[in-house]
């Protein structure tokens, strides 16, 4: 019988947080604990419920500990922590939105965002290829605009971002046109004709939401991918899989993101 050894916690633990408004959904602060001790630190991760409204004060009382190295940021900050970052990644510049932050040499904090590698790196793991790819993505939102860029940069044909707020989802648009990579369109909840179709929003966390994609046009040869990790299996997916299509569930992608995340705060 294996056993489990358990974290070490004393004085001399260095603290990441993860912050979100909600945060009980969240999964990730043991897998990260666990992630920093298997590398030999002693750190934990600890989440910490945060209202937008508070943010900026929190943020700055968490600053002057001395014992905190890292914050893991989840919905609704990530676009609030790219204006609390002194320095950022160019990616993270570039789509003005962060999920990471780790100490700079004089205390300040240095941000970069993982939700669009991590989410292309679980579609290669899984066996898609973006090369030439026709993808339809919905939600604009932080992690939406992180994976598309990372459709963008990652070789697809086309990309089709769909959001209600017609506003955000233009000026994503915009910024990723003078990306020059590829066709970068305005898109609807219609999945037909596309290889690749993501939900990168919160419709299906909660019981009776209606499907983000428009599931009954769902062909076998779509990739078919959703954000969100609980449930691990959204009706959405479920139907998807039902169909025969191949799937990419949010636990998936995170799964990715919490490597680089972890690597990202221990320096690399």
């Amino acid at each position: 019988m294996t056993t489990t050894k358990p974290l070490q916690l004393d004085g001399a633990s260095r603290i990441y947080f993860i912050v979100g408004d909600p945060i009980a959904q969240v999964k990730s602060p043991a897998g990260v604990s666990q992630a920093f001790q298997d590398a030999g630190l002693n750190a934990l991760c600890i989440p910490a419920h945060v209202t937008q409204a508070d943010l900026v004060t929190w943020t700055a009382g968490v600053s002057i500990s001395k014992n905190v190295d890292g914050i893991i940021v989840t919905v609704p900050h990530k676009f609030a922590y790219f204006d609390l970052c002194a320095t950022t990644s160019d990616r993270g510049a570039f789509l003005q939105s962060i999920n990471t932050l780790r100490r700079n040499a004089d205390g300040s904090w240095h941000g970069d965002m993982f939700d669009g590698l991590g989410y292309a790196k679980a579609l290669a793991l899984k066996g898609c290829s973006l090369q030439g790819k026709k993808v339809l993505l919905v939600g604009a939102g932080g992690a939406g605009s992180a994976i598309a860029y990372s459709m963008v940069t990652g070789g697809v044909r086309e990309l089709a971002i769909h959001d209600e707020d017609t506003v955000r989802r233009d000026a994503l648009l915009q910024r990723l046109a003078l990306l020059g990579q590829c066709s970068v369109v305005a898109g609807s909840s219609d999945p037909t004709d596309f290889d690749v179709v993501i939900n990168a929003t919160p419709i299906g966390m909660k019981a009776g939401d209606p499907h983000p994609i428009d599931s009954t046009k769902f062909t076998p040869a779509m990739w078919v991918g959703c954000v969100i990790t609980a449930p691990v299996v959204t009706p959405m997916i479920d139907t998807a899989r039902a169909l025969g299509c191949n799937t990419l569930t949010g636990a998936e992608m995170f799964a990715q993101v919490k490597d680089l995340m972890v690597e990202f705060l221990m320096g690399a």
